[in-house]
């Protein structure tokens, strides 16, 4: 399974939604990802790919980690796992 594969997996279980129904170009707004969700995503996503997400909880908005979308992050995480295998 890919990267944006497995994000969307793990997006997909914290909204309890189907992964069909998760796309990349989805906000986690449209999602109904709420802000506990987001905390619980990446916690999840960072426990997957054995990183640290570079994410502050009380300004979501602020800092280099986009959650724009479900694609942004996506993108987030394989320069992360990139940058962590060299």
């Amino acid at each position: 399974m890919s990267i944006p594969d497995r994000v969307i997996a793990i997006i997909a279980e914290q909204a309890m939604l189907d992964p069909a129904d998760v796309t990349l170009d989805s906000s986690l707004e449209e999602l109904g990802v709420d802000s506990l969700g987001l905390v619980e995503s990446i916690f999840a996503i960072e426990e997957e790919f054995d990183i640290n997400v570079p994410f502050n909880a009380n300004e979501p908005s602020s800092g280099d980690f986009d959650i724009s979308t479900v694609g942004a992050i996506a993108n987030g995480v394989q320069r992360l796992v990139a940058e962590q295998k060299t």
